[in-house]
């Protein structure tokens, strides 16, 4: 499966080491829920786009394919049953919650089975007398509390730092966008990330087709443990961090991480995708649950689930964007592992076979082929930008800068005259640092900010907005 920076995690040593072989024998603490029932998000209106082909167009067709016609239509993940997906993950998570609280996750309840470990006369009591004549039980009692609460933080504080190192070494444009964000919510989408890179490595890491006959039971297994994160438990570091940040941010659910552990699935059954339906169902649970997991993180400017629903469309729309561009990037290292990811359909449409792309056969068939799919990811990146002033105003400058960075991609893409099979394109660091003054102008609100903006993106050749 193509990823942000195509690298593996267990290729780095220091991805897991040296804390994450540490394993809880007990429930992890987490903090209390604000309610026994999460019901799952689910927008109103859901978010898709088709592109709108009346016939096939001829590859010597002078098309301007950045003003080509995108339709949106609300009917997708009906029609793909996305939407029953989200139904059934709703009453699972309210059955989950339920779970949780009767096996006491909240934070004094997990404290308390901790602290009085080994402690008989403390363990049979549910309050600890305070001793009038000296206080020494009770202070050893909340001394011991404090103790722990210390030990918690501490574990904690290098949980997230291990999340931080994911993050920085798989994903450099990712990891530089959520530098922006305040410290508890970077910290929180850091563990989402190294979930998510931990749930990719299942099916990309080394040896796994030595495994591949048993990839569905270890998913099933990962599912199993991913449950057990939403209850309050985990087994290394890397949960803790998670059973953390879902506890700090109850509008989190399961739904989204439960969708991308079956895109992991699709991955181990398909090398190919007939239809363009069929792998945006595939972007949707690899990559457009990331925006499922991180918009409740993120915060909206309308507070509450309505401005979350709000939202939903233009974070799937980028989403299923970042990954069609991570798609067109990585065609050449795809078609060595044989697998195609553009769409079979899209290949007939312009007379390109299987064996013109493993081949790399790079002619103006190709290049109108690029040119449509080029156009159909910057449709999402348009769609997405919508989304970015419905967000807190803390958050708007890493998305915007996600966007803008990986459009650039799309633009390295082009100016490499469509050649993904032998040049990769990536964005230099150079550009990077150019490109955060033009992204925090844009993701301001007011007209006033207009004329700079514009003068900017002149001054720094920065491609405005209007022409992505």
């Amino acid at each position: 499966m193509p990823t942000c920076d195509g690298q593996s995690l267990s290729q780095s040593p220091m991805a897991f080491a040296p804390v994450s072989t540490w394993v809880h024998s007990v429930p992890i603490p987490a903090r209390p829920k604000t309610s026994s029932y999460r019901p799952s998000l689910r927008p109103s209106r859901p978010f898709a786009f088709k592109m709108v082909m009346e016939k096939p167009m001829s590859p010597s067709s002078n098309v301007n394919w950045s003003k080509y016609h995108i339709e949106n239509f609300d009917t997708l993940h009906t029609r793909l049953g996305i939407d029953k997906l989200w139904q059934q993950d709703a009453e699972g998570n309210h059955h989950n919650a339920q779970d949780a609280s009767k096996k006491g996750t909240a934070l004094k309840e997990a404290l308390d089975d901790i602290v009085v470990t080994g402690d008989e006369l403390l363990s049979t009591q549910s309050v600890v007398p305070w001793d009038t004549t000296t206080g020494v039980r009770s202070l050893n009692y909340l001394g011991r509390q404090m103790n722990f609460l210390r030990k918690r933080q501490k574990m904690l504080k290098t949980s997230y730092e291990e999340c931080r190192r994911i993050t920085a070494v798989f994903s450099k444009t990712f990891y530089l966008g959520t530098t922006f964000l305040s410290p508890a919510k970077r910290a929180a989408v850091w563990a989402i990330y190294a979930w998510c890179r931990r749930t990719d490595d299942l099916v990309d890491g080394p040896r796994v087709q030595q495994r591949h006959d048993h990839l569905r039971t270890v998913l099933a297994e990962w599912e199993q443990r991913l449950i057990g994160i939403f209850q309050g438990r985990g087994r290394d570091s890397l949960d803790l961090a998670l059973v953390d940040a879902v506890e700090q941010n109850p509008d989190i659910t399961i739904s989204p991480f439960r969708d991308m552990i079956r895109g992991m699935l699709m991955d181990v059954d398909q090398t190919r995708f007939e239809t363009f339906d069929d792998l945006y169902v595939y972007c949707y649970r690899v990559a457009g649950t990331v925006g499922l997991m991180t918009l409740p993180v993120m915060g909206t400017v309308k507070p509450g689930r309505e401005g979350l629903r709000e939202a939903m469309g233009p974070a799937l729309a980028l989403g299923v964007g970042l990954q069609l561009t991570n798609i067109l990037r990585d065609v050449g290292e795809d078609r060595l592992r044989g697998r195609i990811y553009i769409p079979l359909e899209d290949l007939r449409r312009f007379k390109y076979t299987e064996e013109d792309l493993f081949n790399g056969v790079l002619d103006s068939r190709y290049r109108e082929l690029m040119k449509f799919e080029i156009a159909r990811a910057r449709g999402y990146f348009k769609e997405a930008r919508k989304g970015v002033k419905l967000l807190a105003d803390d958050s708007r400058l890493p998305v915007q800068t996600s966007l803008d960075m990986y459009s650039q991609i799309l633009e390295v893409l082009e100016e490499n005259g469509y050649d993904n099979f032998n040049r990769r394109a990536y964005v230099s660091k150079t550009q990077k640092l150019i490109t955060l003054p033009v992204s925090y102008l844009r993701c301001r609100t007011s007209d006033a900010w207009k004329p700079i903006r514009i003068a900017a993106e002149f001054l720094l050749g920065v491609k405005q907005i209007t022409s992505l």
